[in-house]
């Protein structure tokens, strides 16, 4: 089955679903309807508190929220759109903006949010919120990669350690670091790439590699094709770099998702969410690095769960108060706090233990307010072209000749743009 076919029986299934489970109601007056995802406890219960409070310090507005499970949102959210039924204002994983904005579920929210909150946010936040020059959403938190390293594993086999995306190991440095960490190591498995984590992982921990590489998944130039870009050389060289650290025996399967706390691995690619179960295992031996420069530079990803106001909103002012409400200070320091991530407002970057200017996890703060991070692509298509990239990376990891894994996906991300015509914005 064609992706377009599936993609339309997912919707067309979920939208069933919803139709059956959540009938239409009318929404009182002054009532703003809020849909979440059903995420990390702490995260829902920060939410749960922060739309009481809210509450509290109105008169004429009332916050409405409902939380969704995390695993089918995305489809609900497709399901509820074709049925007219959005909420006011909508959580999403930032990526899909692009996709909410083409089926036009989203509203530009440049005239709504003051200029004192926007000059506030990160630079990587109104750059991921940002489609065709109008921006769309803004989040709370954002994110970001490293490789967090086991001193001591590092002093023993003389691994020189980086303090800075600037100082990153180049190419050349990291496979000499995997061999020499691979002759102090028993079984050889040095580096934990969280094989063990799914989906999104792979497009968001990997496509900076193809990136500091000089490659990307399409070309940024119009969003037409990936055509020389995603399968250009510089792309083909790193996932073969990729593939040969997991042929040579370099890389754990980390299937008990313990590889690096248990010791087994002296590095492990990943981001800001396992800080606090590594700083547990390792204590004063846990270090922070920026990813490898693979020839353009040290790269990181970013980007999370952002909010939007749709289409369906009957007064936006009122919506956009709430999400002001939840990007004050004190605000965005509850719910980083709670689930550890980087604040989304320099304001509270200051503030923070973890992130501010000499914090422990300073690196994926100073990485997305120096121009270090790169949005996934922002096009409609993205959906696609993470399921695609997905799945090529599945295909090399098991072996497949890496020029040919992309080159197929390449095809199939071009058709799915020529069979959308292009993506239009109109």
């Amino acid at each position: 089955m064609i992706l377009k076919e599936w993609r339309w029986l997912t919707i067309l299934t979920a939208l069933l679903l919803f139709l059956i489970g959540c009938p239409h109601k009318i929404t009182p007056p002054g009532t703003i309807q809020v849909w979440a995802h059903s995420g990390p406890e702490a995260e829902r219960q920060t939410i749960e508190q922060q739309v009481e409070s809210f509450n509290a310090s109105q008169k004429e507005i009332t916050v409405e929220v409902k939380f969704l499970p995390e695993g089918s949102y995305n489809a609900q959210i497709q399901a509820a759109a074709i049925s007219r039924d959005l909420p006011d204002v909508l959580e999403f994983d930032g990526p899909f903006v692009y996709n909410y904005v083409w089926q036009k579920n989203l509203i530009p929210i440049d005239e709504l949010l003051t200029p004192e909150v926007r000059q506030d946010l990160l630079p990587s936040i109104i750059n991921q919120g940002t489609y065709q020059d109008k921006l769309y959403s803004v989040g709370t938190f954002d994110s970001g990669l490293g490789i967090y390293g086991n001193r001591r594993q590092f002093l023993a086999a003389g691994v020189r350690i980086p303090k800075s995306n600037e100082d990153a190991w180049t190419t050349a440095e990291f496979e000499q670091v995997l061999a020499a960490l691979n002759k102090k190591d028993p079984d050889g498995q040095v580096i934990d790439l969280k094989l063990n984590y799914r989906g999104e992982w792979f497009t968001y921990g990997f496509s900076p590699l193809i990136q500091s590489a000089g490659g990307d998944l399409i070309n940024r130039q119009n969003y037409q094709s990936a055509t020389s870009v995603l399968n250009s050389e510089p792309a083909i060289a790193v996932m073969e770099q990729l593939q040969s650290w997991i042929q040579q025996g370099y890389v754990d399967p980390n299937i008990d998702d313990a590889a690096f706390t248990k010791g087994r691995v002296a590095l492990s690619l990943v981001g800001h969410w396992v800080y606090q179960d590594y700083l547990e295992a390792l204590g004063d031996d846990l270090v922070l690095l920026p990813l490898p420069n693979f020839g353009q530079g040290s790269k990181t990803g970013q980007g999370s769960w952002n909010w939007g106001i749709t289409s369906k909103c009957q007064d936006p002012e009122a919506a956009m108060r709430f999400l002001e409400f939840l990007l004050e200070t004190d605000q965005v320091l509850a719910m980083t706090n709670a689930n550890g991530a980087v604040p989304a407002t320099k304001t509270a970057i200051a503030q923070s233990p973890l992130y501010a200017e000499g914090g422990p996890l300073r690196l994926f703060s100073s990485q997305l307010l120096n121009g270090k991070s790169i949005p996934r692509p922002q096009t409609p298509a993205y959906p696609v072209i993470t399921s695609i990239f997905q799945q090529a990376f599945a295909d090399i990891r098991h072996g497949t000749d890496v020029a040919t894994a992309l080159n197929k996906a390449v095809i199939t991300i071009n058709q799915d743009i020529e069979d959308n015509e292009g993506y239009p914005s109109s």
